[in-house]
């Protein structure tokens, strides 16, 4: 027998790639499938991102780069970062990453060890916790709470914290609930983190571009008070449908992104060249194509929440933000997994329960609408048709 380190019976997955090959197997025999469970956009990478890419490896961009990234591409998120958060970021603070799980793992290693705590949502994305165990730390979770809109009481998580709390993991708007966290919860967290400096927070701002209802972006980045123990995550994958080009960033406190960068060397030395160049022409090239994104998500968004909301045994909020929703079912009768399991095998439709999320998310389906509406209206017609026989 091979003696594996302990830490390895810890680690978690992503319920959504298991559901997706789950979702392909059956497609693959004949049956048709009609995917709400994976979280990506359904659109393709805009034409000027790929030629950038493509130009890239004509002009013979294959080899190594800096460990944190082209300088190019850091001034690049430099000035966008000054456009879209209104502030001025030392280009040797941020970190480009493979995507943004990097992000996470190395923000978990750096506090995370036996007898330190870290905080993060629940129901929330499952690296977060995954990352956390692996660690060594002990994870606590921030129950969201969907009578706020799936927000977090800032009171509630200051009272959480303890001497043993390193660091908070925060996600707005947020995977899985869709859920955006008001600035005035902000605001108080931030106050009251006062009290506690040496508690770092990660804010992850993945979906930062995909945001509803004329409401503004609140990112953490706009807390001076915040600047040395302020890790911001973000990158293009969901912004301009470059899921598979792996792309991300994090901007790190000054003293810790050289940490970052060590990190970055041991893991993976550096993120594709050509894909960077690729990031350079989403940043500063023309934002058409993620207005027009940002539109089809929101009448997507408006008719997935109207269609849930008119089944019997189903309610749903409606997201402010990313492409979830994240009905309550719990008038159905059924588990998350047992409904999730149904509507798959029987109905043909790919969700994820809550419970992927974290035992918060008990009681609840993420429905993924980063598909076209005509799918969405006959997912909604198949699910009405499996909750009436099971009536």
């Amino acid at each position: 027998m091979l003696q594996l380190a302990q830490r390895m019976s810890v680690l978690g997955t992503e319920t959504a790639f298991e559901v997706l090959a789950r979702a392909n197997k059956l497609a693959a025999a004949g049956r048709s499938i009609i995917n709400l469970g994976i979280g990506q956009p359904d659109f393709r990478t805009p034409a000027h991102i790929v030629e950038a890419g493509r130009q890239a490896l004509a002009d013979g961009q294959h080899g190594y780069t800096a460990a944190n990234g082209i300088p190019e591409l850091r001034r690049a998120v430099h000035d966008d970062l000054k456009r879209s958060r209104g502030v001025e970021i030392d280009p040797e603070r941020i970190v480009i990453q493979p995507g943004g799980k990097p992000t996470m793992f190395f923000a978990a290693l750096m506090f995370g060890e036996p007898g330190a705590e870290i905080m993060y949502p629940n129901p929330g994305f499952p690296i977060y916790e995954s990352a956390i165990r692996f660690s060594g730390a002990t994870p606590v979770p921030i129950p969201l709470y969907e009578e706020t809109g799936f927000s977090f009481s800032a009171e509630e998580v200051l009272r959480k914290i303890t001497p043993q709390t390193r660091l908070i993991i925060l996600n707005s708007p947020a995977n899985p609930t869709g859920g955006v966290v008001p600035k005035a919860e902000l605001d108080k967290l931030v106050n009251g983190l006062a009290r506690h400096p040496n508690v770092a927070v990660m804010s992850d701002e993945i979906y930062s571009r995909l945001i509803y209802d004329n409401q503004p972006h609140v990112s953490l980045l706009g807390y001076p008070q915040l600047q040395d123990r302020l890790i911001l995550l973000d990158g293009w994958s969901k912004t301009y449908a470059m899921t598979g080009w792996r792309l991300g960033y994090a901007v790190w406190p000054q003293d810790l992104a050289p940490l970052a960068t060590k990190l970055a060397v041991n893991d993976h030395s550096c993120v594709n060249a050509a894909t960077q160049w690729a990031g350079i022409a989403a940043l500063d090239g023309p934002q058409d194509d993620v207005e027009s994104m940002r539109r089809a998500f929101d009448e997507r968004r408006k008719v997935i929440v109207e269609e849930l909301n008119a089944m019997p045994g189903v309610r749903c909020v409606m997201p402010g933000g990313a492409f979830y929703a994240f009905p309550n079912i719990k008038g159905t009768g059924l588990a998350s997994a047992t409904l999730q399991d149904k509507l798959l095998n029987e109905a043909g439709v790919a969700v994820i329960a809550g419970t992927s999320f974290g035992a918060h998310g008990e009681g609840y389906l993420r429905f993924s609408y980063a598909n076209s509406v005509a799918n969405i209206r006959e997912a909604m017609r198949r699910m009405r048709a499996l909750l009436k026989a099971i009536a």
